[in-house]
């Protein structure tokens, strides 16, 4: 028998103990007459032992330990014979498969350097092939502590323990210094901002901004905004720099009082997220934001789906991460968008939730539509929709409270708004999804 073919190599779902194998789904593109078996079995050798051709030392005792497993290959749609192929698919078009290939976790363990090279690896320089998702198996997950605090957590710091919460990144993203930076901070916070962040631009030191007189310029903002308003604030403090650098700069937050990380995760990579999670000297919450994430996910045939990296996070210890959702700024799909939240609240196995943080022109007129979604775990991500409101963050962010409470209360935005100055002046500036097409105000 053809090795490509055999049940050592293609064995049915039942006849694997699925403990062993991370499974990882694709989408994968073919010639018309290209066997999608033998390209299967092609791929899964690739990445775990063999090579384009047999090579002595790779053995059937170790191909069955070690070898990659073929646990599916499925058409779409789904043809039975050649004739209805020959038929439909012209010369030139692509046949498209779903593969479902098992890889032992023994070559991966714990190491998610490892896990991309296995997973990915070499074989995304091929056309058409795209990462859908991974089956994580228990004993894969059990190897990762996930997020310390995650949805509960939060709430229990802030002291909020049912409605959705609200975030601001201070604007403009860059460029300013820290007594700027903390009068914006302030009226944010002070108009009723759960959870400041920096923008994802400015991490670490900056020569216009230190980071030690960042921390202690908004932390100053933040207790005296808590004192005025009677809540808690966090301050998501970027850290993000070179690998090397990043847990002292968590230290030097922490010890000037800081009570929030935040990390570019893709950009330094998930590993080091994971690295600061797992660290019992940082006892703050860590705030992952997605940018770089899309240029590994955008790509409809090539590439890592979002959801996949949603659960890497958890995985490596996000307690907040950033998806986007399809109303504001950006196009990702509704389904994607959901299945993203999904992946942070689901049961998996023993790690903590995520709270799942939703950004990318966010305005108070959105809010009924991101709660319906989601429901009340849900973090509301606004920049400009805060720093932007005709009469300053103070009421920008008040107008976001009052859009929060009225569908905490089932009340409509538009008998919401008479009498609060606030959210009328944010709705005639911006509107209401669903009445107007509010996709016109992003100029990306």
């Amino acid at each position: 028998m053809n090795r490509f073919y055999s049940p050592l190599l293609n064995p049915t779902y039942e006849g694997i103990n699925a403990d062993d194998y991370c499974i990882a789904t694709y989408l994968v593109g073919a010639e018309k007459d290209e066997e999608p078996v033998l390209k299967a079995a092609s791929i899964g050798i690739e990445q775990t032992t063999g090579s384009w051709i047999d090579v002595p030392a790779e053995t059937d005792e170790m191909r069955e330990k070690y070898c990659s497993k073929i646990l599916g290959v499925y058409e779409v749609p789904d043809y039975e014979n050649m004739a209805n192929v020959n038929m439909n698919v012209k010369e030139g078009q692509k046949r498209f498969y779903i593969f479902r290939i098992g890889y032992p976790v023994a070559n991966i363990e714990n190491n998610i350097p490892l896990f991309f090279a296995t997973i990915t690896g070499n074989i995304t320089s091929m056309p058409y092939l795209r990462l859908l998702d991974v089956d994580f198996p228990a004993k894969f997950a059990a190897q990762f502590k996930g997020p310390q605090f995650g949805i509960k957590g939060i709430r229990e710091v802030l002291g909020v323990p049912e409605r959705p919460l609200l975030n601001n990144m201070i604007k403009p993203c860059t460029g300013y210094t820290p007594d700027v930076g903390a009068k914006l901070f302030y009226e944010a916070a002070v108009g009723g901002v759960d959870i400041i962040k920096d923008d994802e631009l400015i991490g670490g030191d900056r020569s216009f901004n230190k980071l030690a007189d960042r921390v202690r310029a908004n932390m100053d903002a933040a207790k005296r905004a808590d004192a005025e308003k009677g809540e808690t604030t966090l301050y998501a403090c970027n850290i993000t720099d070179e690998v090397g650098k990043l847990k002292d700069n968590a230290m030097t937050v922490i010890k000037n009082g800081g009570n929030c990380i935040m990390i570019d995760s893709f950009c330094t990579g998930l590993s080091a997220m994971r690295a600061l999670a797992e660290d019992p000297d940082i006892n703050v919450p860590i705030l992952s934001h997605c940018c770089f994430g899309p240029a590994l996910s955008v790509s409809e045939y090539q590439g890592v789906s979002s959801l996949v990296l949603t659960k890497l996070a958890r995985l490596c210890g996000a307690d907040i991460h950033l998806t986007e959702p399809p109303y504001g700024k950006f196009d990702i799909t509704f389904n994607k968008y959901i299945r993203n939240i999904t992946a942070c609240e689901s049961k998996f196995y023993d790690l903590n939730t995520i709270f799942p943080f939703v950004g990318g022109g966010v305005i108070p007129g959105l809010v009924p539509q991101l709660v319906h979604d989601i429901g009340n775990d849900v973090l509301l991500g606004v920049g400009a929709g805060i720093h932007g409101h005709p009469m300053g963050p103070r009421a920008g962010a008040v107008a976001f409270r009052q859009a929060i409470d009225a569908v905490m209360n089932n009340v409509p935005l538009r008998k919401a708004m008479k009498g609060k100055e606030e959210l009328t002046a944010a709705i005639d500036k911006w509107g209401i999804y669903g009445e107007e097409k509010i996709k016109d105000l992003y100029a990306i």
